[in-house]
Parts: C-alpha cells; structure tokens; sequence
C-alpha cells in the first residue's frame, strides 16, 4: 500500500492552490465563503456571503457560477474542477456593484492505480523522438520532435516500416497529432501553429493559431471535440471547424492540479495523458479533468536499447482493431502493445 501511495505521489506531483477574494476599493465589498482557503471538494456544499465592513444597506445579493445563477448555499455536483469564479451582484441604495471571488475544486475520488500486461513488441525508430502517435485505418501515425528533426509520417507498426513520410521546415518543433474527418492535425511546440494535413496525400491544406495557449504539447479527439494540451494543468477545447480555443479543463486529482500533460490520446471515454518526465500516463474525465487513474509505465525504459540519446516515456495510441494500447518513448527502439487493468 506504501508503494501504491509513493507511486502516486511521484506521478503526479500534487500542488494544492489558494485563492483569496478580490473586492473593490469603493466600498471593500468581498465575497466570504465557509471553506478553508477557498478550496473546496466535489460533493460538498459551500455557503456564501457578503463581506461588508462599511455597514452599506444592501438591499439584494445575486450570485453566479462561471456565469450561472446559483444561491447562497451551493452544492458542487458536476462542476469543472480547478480554480473557478463566483461573481455576486450586490445593490445598494441606487448603486449596484459586481464583486468576484476565485474557488479550487478539486476532485472527489482517489485515482486508482492501473497495472499492464505486455501483448507484443514491435520494432520502432530508434532516432524518432515521439511526440504524437496515433491509428487511424488500421495503420499507425506518428509525428516526431526536435528542430531540424520533426516529420510526420505513417507507419507499418508490425514491421516498423515506414509508409509515408514528410519532413517540416527546420525552424518547426513538431509536438501531438490527431487525426478527424480525414484530416490530420499537428501541433508545434513554441511557434503557436498547428499544421492540417490531408490524411491520404499528406498534402498541408491550412494552418491555425492558438489562442490563450502558450504552447502545443498533445492533441486528441473524440470524433467531435478536439482536446489540446500546452505542458501545463489546462486541456483545451478546440471547435472542430474553427479550431478556436472555445473552452478548457483544469486536470485536478483529490489533492491538487496536475501539471506536465504531454501527449493525449482518447480511450473508451477518457482522455489518457503522458505526464512529462514522470513515465506514467494519467486518464482523466473530460467532462470535469478529474484524474481518476494512473498507469505505471516507468518499468518499459529498461525493455528498450541503452543509448545516449534515450528519452522519457511518450506515445501512447488505442487501436480499436485490436482494443489494445500502444506505448513508446523519444528515441526507443520498440514499441509496446499492452493490456491495462485495475490493480
């Protein structure tokens, strides 16, 4: 059970955050809650009030969530976790005023603890440092890293042969890709582009943007949403057709946020993210970014060749051909077909 508990802990180096009220200097309105440092839990209700030191005759109180009405006495139910606002609108004699306040919602539940099962070995570049991976039509995308080094092509995942390959510019660092609607969709790191590509011809039919990202780490979808990482606790939402960060998820376990989120991939439901550097996988909500599983995959990195340029964990991709997942690292030379199960 210690090690269980060690494991998690390592993975997913938990940072609780506090948050304080913010008020106006006018009339030092604030916005009070019962929970300690304004952190709060899925399932509890937090009750609010009105801070008035200046004894101001109020003569209403309306409060909201993110923009939604809400009372005074406010269960969480089915919220987004992570720091969130609560506005009150407050008048006074002929005035009204808006004040704000920031909560932490974290998670529920306890993330369970997943095991895996090698199914097969297949052989894998061994010079491709993996940022995305992921099947479409039976046959296994890749896109790979580092300046002057960054391709995306398709590949025999049986054989390791490669089946398609483009090279980007030098000044690129290619990071995730996903692939909907027959298109392809590849992120760089620090240049704020994405590429899309035609998944036959590998033809680049547009370009886009981020938006409040910072950067481009991992991409994924669900055959509807297209969800995009930046290396830190947020996983954006991209409209489809725009590809506009419309909206986003704050990845929160029990006990704090989670930072590192590399690489995506969606699952049966879940999104499974690589956590940078920590060689483990986390499988996150995405209706609220509770992380309610982690997989321990640290144990692979001695499977692969030894070499200088041997990188972390990264790669992760779900063939529902076979309904088995596919992991590698940046610069091994396997890749894993495994099994996951519940310990």
């Amino acid at each position: 059970m210690h090690t269980i508990k060690a494991f998690i802990i390592t993975l997913l180096s938990i940072t609780i955050i506090s948050c304080g009220n913010s008020g106006t200097q006018k009339t030092n309105l604030s916005i009070a809650t019962d929970a300690k440092n304004n952190v709060i839990t899925i399932g509890e209700t937090v009750k609010l009030s009105v801070h008035n030191p200046k004894g101001l005759e109020i003569s209403s109180i309306n409060y909201s969530f993110n923009g939604e009405t809400i009372e005074d006495s406010f269960k969480l139910d089915d919220q987004k976790l992570g720091i969130q606002t609560i506005t009150a609108t407050v008048k006074f004699g002929e005035s009204s005023e808006d004040i704000t306040t920031k909560i932490t919602i974290l998670s529920n539940v306890s993330p369970k603890v997943y095991g895996y099962k090698i199914v097969n070995e297949y052989p894998h570049d061994i010079t491709s440092y993996t940022q995305g991976l992921e099947f479409h039509n039976g046959e296994l995308y890749e896109s790979t890293g580092q300046y002057g080094e960054s391709k995306l092509r398709k590949v025999d995942y049986k054989t390791g042969e490669v089946l398609q390959n483009i090279a980007l510019a030098n000044q690129y660092f290619a990071e995730g890709l996903t692939i909907i609607n027959d298109h392809i969709y590849q992120l760089t790191w620090q240049e704020n582009i994405g590429f899309v590509y035609d998944v036959n011809t590998f033809e680049k039919t547009s370009s886009f943007a981020y938006g409040k990202s910072k950067e481009g780490w991992g991409i994924c979808n669900d055959g509807k949403n297209i969800y995009k990482s930046d290396g830190t606790d947020q996983i954006w939402l991209l409209n489809p057709e725009t590809l506009v960060e419309d909206s986003k998820l704050q990845v929160y376990t029990n006990k704090g946020k989670i930072v590192g989120l590399n690489e995506l991939e969606y699952i049966n439901g879940k999104i499974y993210a690589n956590r940078y550097q920590k060689n483990g996988v986390a499988i996150i909500n995405p209706k609220n970014g509770a992380i309610e599983g982690v997989i321990d995959f640290s144990p692979l990195i001695k499977l692969v060749k030894q070499h200088d340029g041997l990188d972390v964990l990264n790669g992760i991709a779900y063939n529902p051909d076979t309904n088995t997942i596919f992991v590698t690292g940046k610069r091994w030379d396997k890749l894993f077909e495994v099994e996951v199960f519940e310990k």
